[in-house]
């Protein structure tokens, strides 16, 4: 083929499914389990790669001309950040086409993206998408043992334990280390996760989505986890797989999920907000709106977004309505090519306007950065915990025909600061991790400085 030569744009295999930040920082870890050591323990090693035949070579062609050309379209910038994208094809397609192996031409297509110096743009083999394909249908018959559990200096800890779920009736405690999932350790996967994203703002959700996935599966299922317990001993419990708690609800090409939200008073001057995604507005705006009017009274609200992913931004335009007054006030702006969305504030008839703290950690992304950010920014809210995932672009994924996945964003975001959250993430106002004494001794940090301001505004 002549290298001057235009090659035709492939047509779509398929429609480009639009992803989740949680999603995506998924499939990132999943990449990186392609390599010997790494990721979730789902693929194996691969065989020495074959030299690529001519038709593999047209197909690559293909995909590196599709991948190109779908970013100098789309790119919210016109100007790609000033780089000369004409002439980053003419450096990298001479590459491609001497390329004898996948993972030569792979890593042609990887530096040629990192041109852009922005997250969210990727490619990934066609063993990763495929894992993360199936991960992302999102069976309504995926059940769970009712923990959640964050990495915390190297140790996959207990954070949170459903009353009445499996793990607390199997006696398992906050703190607690899970050391092994069905006899396959957690520590190679954590470390390897850890060595190749430690400078990334996502890495926390990863390593917790790492851990999670381990613990999923088929209802009546079982699990045999290895743990080990506040007395430092080794226990193993089998737990019994679950529904999730909450109400599913699917958008658009976002897997279904179960949305759950609860509200209760801590002390008595004090409401207690908790919800796990950003979706099934009509129930969860509801159930939000009728906790935040029944705690009109109180000296202080917290809203604890600790691990929610995000989903519908427009849900923050509303719930930020019940905190701020002034109309006109926004959140932040999304940009696309040649449009821009602005998350105004819709203020609501009655407002509360005493002390909110929201909670986040590393695993809070999306919508839920967009909300606590923007009314950081506004000065309406205090936020504790750690900082959020940085992962707020929408982006999409899309299969080339050389079998890769091709993960590119579509829109920027600014929050009302000026501030660009992707990569960065909200930074709390009072650094609040967990530790694992804290855990052991049934304490939140987070929880109890957001108390201690409130007691102290108040």
């Amino acid at each position: 083929m002549d290298l001057g030569e235009r090659v035709p744009r492939p047509a779509r295999p398929a429609a480009p499914r639009r992803w989740s930040p949680a999603l995506l920082a998924c499939l990132l870890s999943v990449a990186a389990a392609t390599i010997p050591g790494g990721g979730c323990g789902a693929l194996r090693r691969a065989p020495a790669p074959p030299r690529l035949d001519a038709a593999q070579r047209e197909l690559n062609l293909r995909s590196f001309e599709y991948a190109w050309e779908t970013i100098r379209d789309k790119h919210w910038d016109p100007e790609l950040n000033g780089v000369d994208w004409p002439g980053v094809r003419d450096e990298f397609l001479p590459r491609i086409a001497a390329a004898e192996t996948m993972a030569e031409a792979r890593a042609a297509m990887v530096d040629m993206l990192s041109r852009l110096d922005q997250s969210h743009f990727g490619i990934f083999p066609p063993d990763a998408y495929e894992v993360v394909a199936e991960a992302s249908t999102g069976r309504k018959g995926q059940g769970g043992v009712g923990l959640e559990a964050r990495v915390i200096e190297d140790q996959a800890l207990v954070t949170r334990l459903e009353p009445g779920s499996p793990a607390e009736q199997a006696g398992v405690g906050l703190g607690w280390e899970i050391l092994a999932v069905e006899g396959k350790k957690l520590a190679p996967s954590l470390a390897r996760i850890r060595e190749q994203f430690q400078d990334k703002t996502t890495l926390e959700v990863m390593l917790a989505g790492i851990v999670a996935a381990r613990l999923e599966g088929e209802i009546g299922d079982a699990r045999r986890v290895l743990f080990r317990d506040g007395e430092g001993r080794e226990v193993t419990r089998d737990l019994v797989l679950v529904a999730p708690r909450g109400r599913w609800s699917q958008l658009g090409n976002l897997p279904p999920l179960p949305v759950w939200i609860e509200a209760r008073r801590i002390e008595e001057r004090v409401g207690y907000i908790a919800f796990n995604v950003f979706l099934d507005p009509q129930n969860l705006m509801e159930t939000f709106s009728e906790a935040v009017a029944s705690f009109m009274d109180a000296d202080g609200i917290i809203i604890d977004v600790r691990g929610n992913p995000g989903g519908i931004g427009a849900m923050a335009m509303g719930m930020a309505g019940w905190f701020v007054e002034e109309k006109g006030r926004r959140l932040g702006t999304m940009h696309t090519r040649g449009n821009e969305m602005n998350f105004v504030v819709s203020p609501r008839a009655r407002v509360f306007s005493r002390s909110l703290a929201i909670l986040q950690d590393g695993a809070s992304g999306s919508t839920t950065e967009i909300f606590a950010g923007g009314l950081q920014d506004l000065g309406r809210a205090r936020v504790f915990g750690t900082r959020s995932a940085g992962a707020v672009l929408p982006a999409m994924i899309e299969r080339l025909p050389n079998g890769d996945g091709f993960l590119y964003a579509i829109a920027n975001y600014v929050s009302a600061a000026g501030a660009v959250l992707e990569g960065h993430g909200v930074l709390p106002d009072v650094e609040a991790p967990h530790t694992r004494a804290a855990l052991l001794a049934g304490r939140d940090a987070a929880l109890e400085a957001a108390l201690a301001w409130i007691r102290e505004a108040s």
